[in-house]
């Protein structure tokens, strides 16, 4: 016999912001009290003078259904027997004004398909996970020094069929097979939690337990998770605890008062977006949002979260015009209480999973957002490096005569690269809102395009940091991403597309071989300029290493349409070089310029006392491999 009637204790625990396993409590939950099976509801709803469960079971009438509070704690439960699987359900409050609303659950575990707004009672405890290999390699894996390469996707028009969006059982056999081919490591979803407007692209959250209904049932999307790792991929969850949407059925006002979000409306309001923010003051809030990320982890397995927009969490003044501004109690303008529930959610999920990926999305300048709360950090592992990617893009979107005036925005990241655990983004937010597409943003005609394209790709490949690339950009895409329809799968009939689709594929296969190019992502042992300030010729070289000496990777690249022939590059060490890639190749659409094996000579060059001669192709990246076994022979 199973009671989930909330102890004291479990209260006790959600005041304080403690009670890390909220779900466990809150909800409905299927079980047994004294003879009889049905379903427990619990729901915290501090404000209201009444609250009732409403559903498909009393045809909407909650008059018999009527939650009792527990000890004036503001936290409502009840049991109703013969309930099961499927139910449908809301909450109904009563408001002290005498007012009544239907909302639905904070801690629903499924809900209907937009439009329709009720939560389904749900158990998620009958699939049988088979992916014990994959946890018991993650549990012994050092994230930070193994190859992290991440395909963001959305899976709604990753591909249709009938323009009807693919499944959770669907993608699990389409999307996975076409990662693992492609080489990538990791899967990113954007939002999954359930929303009620598709092109919000889920970042504007009703239900943060409840898997969106959209493409199928929980355990559709745990056989998906299960499929990504019995493949060797991970999965990663855009998370969205800065913000939530207005919708009547959601968190807004839950119970007839501010609630989730702040009661000060200077501080709750996200004018841009038209939502609002969570109150971190409130402890309770806090046990919400520390639940749900650790639920991700606990019930789907899912190995990491990338928090969206962690500068509007931390700064009051976010996105607010200036007749808007406000302080905090210190007269600053960071959210104090904001920056506190960072680090102890950051603090909680790596003490339960010490393996998780937590990866901040920030565009602020904020400090240490990848140290340890103990050292002063916010206490990521991760942080999207934002810096690098809009000088990126400022640089390559100009025409090759301008850009030697504007070499400083392909080297000026080096300066401070070690000072965070940066992933390199070219997120969908790159693609969107007049953008234009990857392929569009680069320069000169169609074959300048795509050489740009695949020289830009193999640099972010060979720079110091893990990687993340939107769907869509391994076709080449021509337009931006079309939120409603899926990606431009007819441009492989195109052979320039279907080349850079084979380029990308390469190149993934390629980073995931060399441990030089992610072994020491953030050390700077691991990165070595051979040549940073060539503006005249737009021609940058360094060298990228692994822990072991051996281990090392001659990168040079031409960000003109001009190739050049005997162009002297110099090395640290003596001995033969081979190219081992090159994104100029006939087979990825290039002229085929190529080196093969060069030998490096006893002349100086760019303060090296060895040096090698190269043909440098145009618009592209070269990488060449010393080869140890020869090199110990010559010394």
């Amino acid at each position: 016999m199973i009671d989930l009637l909330p102890t004291i204790e479990h209260l006790d625990l959600f005041k304080e912001g403690n009670l890390f396993h909220a779900f466990k409590v809150f909800g409905a939950h299927l079980e047994c009290e004294g003879e009889e099976m049905g379903v427990r509801f619990t729901a915290w709803a501090p404000n209201a003078k009444e609250v009732r469960v409403v559903g498909d079971f009393n045809d909407w009438n909650g008059k018999e259904h009527t939650m009792h509070e527990i000890e004036s704690t503001g936290v409502w439960s009840l049991f109703i027997p013969q309930l099961f699987d499927g139910t449908l359900y809301k909450y109904e409050i009563h408001t002290n004004e005498d007012k009544v609303f239907l909302k639905s659950d904070p801690y629903a575990f499924y809900s209907e398909r937009r439009p329709q707004t009720a939560s389904i009672v749900k158990s998620l405890n009958v699939y049988k996970w088979q992916d014990e290999q994959w946890q018991d390699k993650k549990r012994k894996t050092n994230v930070l020094s193994n190859p992290i390469n991440i395909y963001e996707v959305h899976l709604g028009t990753w591909k249709k069929v009938n323009n009807e969006s693919l499944s959770y059982f669907e993608l699990a056999n389409k999307l996975i097979e076409y990662v693992v081919s492609m080489g990538y490591t990791h899967i990113e979803l954007l939002p999954i939690m359930e929303h009620p407007f598709d092109r919000s692209w889920g970042y504007q959250v009703t239900g943060y337990y409840s898997i969106t209904s959209r493409y199928g049932t929980p355990e559709q999307f745990m056989y998906f998770v299960d499929r990504c790792h019995q493949n060797g991929i991970g999965v990663i969850l855009d998370w969205v605890p800065g913000h939530f949407c207005k919708d009547d059925h959601g968190l807004r006002e839950f119970d007839g008062t501010p609630l989730y979000e702040y009661k000060d409306g200077m501080k709750a309001e996200k004018p841009s977006w038209g939502t609002l923010s969570f109150d971190y003051s409130k402890p309770e809030v806090v046990s919400f949002l520390i639940s749900n990320a650790l639920f991700w982890m606990d019930v789907y397995h899912i190995d990491g979260l990338r928090v969206d927009a962690v500068e509007s969490m931390i700064n009051l003044n976010f996105d607010k015009p200036p007749g808007q501004h406000i302080k905090n109690k210190q007269g600053g303008t960071e959210n104090i209480e904001a920056i506190s529930f960072i680090k102890k959610l950051n603090e909680t999920v790596f003490h339960h999973y010490p393996n998780a990926l937590m990866m901040a999305e920030d565009s602020s300048n904020w400090p240490c957002v990848t140290s340890p709360t103990y050292m002063g950090g916010l206490g990521f592992n991760f942080k999207w490096n934002m810096g690098w990617m809009n000088d990126m893009l400022r640089y390559m979107e100009s025409d090759p005569i301008y850009r030697p005036y504007k070499h400083q925005l392909i080297t000026f990241s080096l300066l401070y690269t070690y000072s965070e655990n940066y992933i390199l983004p070219f997120s969908h937010d790159e693609v969107v809102h007049g953008k234009k597409s990857m392929l569009n943003k680069m320069p000169g005609e169609y074959w300048q395009k795509f050489a740009n394209l695949r020289l830009l790709y193999s640099y972010q490949m060979a720079h110091p940091g893990k990687k993340l690339t939107f769907m869509g950009g391994e076709l080449a895409q021509f337009e931006e991403w079309k939120d409603l329809e899926q990606i431009d799968w007819m441009l492989l009939d195109f052979d320039m597309h279907h080349m850079f689709q084979q380029f990308v594929r390469s190149l993934n296969l390629f980073y995931k071989q060399e441990c030089a190019l992610w072994e020491s992502d953030y050390h700077h042992s691991g990165f070595m300029w051979m040549d940073a300030d060539n503006n005249k010729d737009s021609i940058i070289s360094f060298i990228r290493k692994g822990r072991c000496e051996e281990e090392i990777i001659l990168v040079v690249c031409n960000f003109t349409p001009l190739s050049r022939q005997s162009y002297d590059i110099g090395v640290h060490i003596p001995g033969i070089y081979e190219e081992v890639f090159n994104s100029d190749d006939v087979r990825f659409g290039g002229t085929g310029r190529k080196n093969g094996k060069v030998k490096a000579g006893l002349k100086s060059c760019h303060f090296q006392d060895f040096s090698i001669q190269l043909t440098i192709p145009p618009l592209a990246t070269i990488m060449l491999k010393r080869i140890p076994a020869i090199s110990k022979e010559i010394n």
